[in-house]
């Protein structure tokens, strides 16, 4: 199975056949027989450690295993082309057992960054929690800043909220041996690999695309088998796997995850195309619309996904306008559903950010959902002529404290 779209299809299910059923069975146990005591503490220890069942074992206990969750893993990692997956309870407990299995808990609690972040991974490396010390830079300047100390280099491409791509060749060049983490939510397996191009880990908030419905939360990392072992450990101790129901809802939703992606990015790029002619708007935001300087559309990056992001004319009071005026745009956070969101990332995702990197206030971030691509020109258009009432001036900035 050499095509993606195959792959998505069939990828965690080699093993249906055997035992007699069509679809990936869901596996609610929270606990297993054990067949013997000794074969019982040897399946906890191996499965405590990081590795995998053993023959003749038992899954012991769902904090340390469960298949349908195991299933969804292999599926994921053969989208990737990774040798494995972990997946977690949420893109953020993916993150943070990412970072404990590099840093502090191996003596080397320093991390390097590079903005723009998602609000929450940026909060999460900034605020100390997890005994590390973040430096913040641009993709150019990791080398720079590398440390003996430094344990994880962690980049976003496309970057949250203002889409910039970053080389994650060049980024991995930079790190040496420092492993880096690309989050890969925005891209998704359909559009961008980063392993391939040498990264450690490629990290997802499942909760977007790879569920695509707006009814799971979850979170995955595909990477080496070593590293798996090494982020089944964490879980492990910490209790952040996935709950199998959401991994089974997650598996169902990689099937049509190609179709979904490549028919939003269509409308997010003709979307992009109208608006950037808007006379309410100053600035779109897509990889492509204003030509691709850094020539990593087609090499690191097959498109330019589906999400938009828009700058207002008039500041923060006429962005929120248009944000509360749209109908057929979701006014909530989130993305990557088959229906469109719209949301502020100031004012709310990127709350937690230090206000010198904190977005602009007049940004706002469109998710591309599958709606009529002219239904969806139609209601962003007449959400923007609200904007035009809002009496603020351009440099309106969002209320104290968001």
């Amino acid at each position: 199975m050499d095509h993606l779209d195959t792959l998505a299809v069939h990828a965690g299910r080699d093993d249906l056949t055997a035992l007699g059923v069509h679809t990936p069975p869901l596996d609610l146990s929270s606990t297993y027989p054990l067949p013997d005591v000794e074969r019982g503490g040897d399946s906890y220890e191996a499965l405590a450690a990081g590795g995998t069942p053993i023959d003749g074992g038992s899954h012991v206990y769902a904090r340390l295993w469960n298949p349908t969750v195991a299933r969804f893993e292999a599926a994921l990692a053969r989208l990737e082309g990774a040798e494995a997956a972990v997946a977690f309870a949420s893109g953020m407990a993916a993150l943070s057992a990412a970072v404990l299995a590099h840093t502090a808990s191996v003596g080397k609690p320093h991390v390097v960054a590079v903005r723009p972040l998602y609000g929450g991974s940026d909060h999460l490396l900034s605020n100390g929690l997890l005994g590390t010390e973040v430096t913040f830079c641009a993709a150019h300047e990791i080398g720079a800043h590398l440390r003996p100390d430094t344990g994880l280099v962690v980049v976003e491409t496309p970057a949250n909220p203002t889409l910039e791509l970053v080389d994650i060749a060049a980024v991995v060049a930079q790190a040496g041996g420092v492993p880096v983490l690309v989050d890969n939510t925005f891209a998704t397996p359909v559009l961008q690999q980063p392993l391939a191009h040498g990264a450690a880990m490629s990290l997802h908030s499942a909760t977007k695309y790879l569920g695509g419905h707006g009814d799971v939360v979850g979170g995955v990392i595909a990477c080496s088998d070593e590293t798996a072992a090494a982020l089944r450990r964490v879980r492990a101790i910490t209790g952040g796997i996935l709950h199998p129901l959401g991994a089974y809802l997650l598996h169902r939703g990689l099937p049509t995850l190609p179709l979904r992606v490549r028919a939003q990015q269509e409308s997010a790029r003709i979307l992009a195309r109208r608006l950037l002619t808007h006379d309410a708007i100053a600035d779109v935001f897509y990889p492509g619309l204003h030509g691709d300087p850094t020539g990593l559309l087609g090499r690191q990056q097959c498109g330019g996904g589906a999400m938009v992001s828009i700058r207002v004319r008039g500041g923060y009071a006429a962005a929120a306008q248009v944000a509360a005026s749209t109908r057929l745009f979701t006014h909530a956070v989130s993305l990557g559903g088959v229906d469109s969101l719209i949301q502020h990332p100031a004012a709310l995702t990127h709350r937690p950010v230090a206000a010198d990197a904190r977005p602009d206030a007049d940004i706002l971030r469109l998710s591309i959902g599958l709606e009529h691509v002219d239904d969806l020109i139609a209601d962003i258009e007449r959400a923007l002529e609200t904007s035009r009432t809002a009496a603020a001036p351009a440099e309106a900035a969002v209320p104290a404290g968001a």
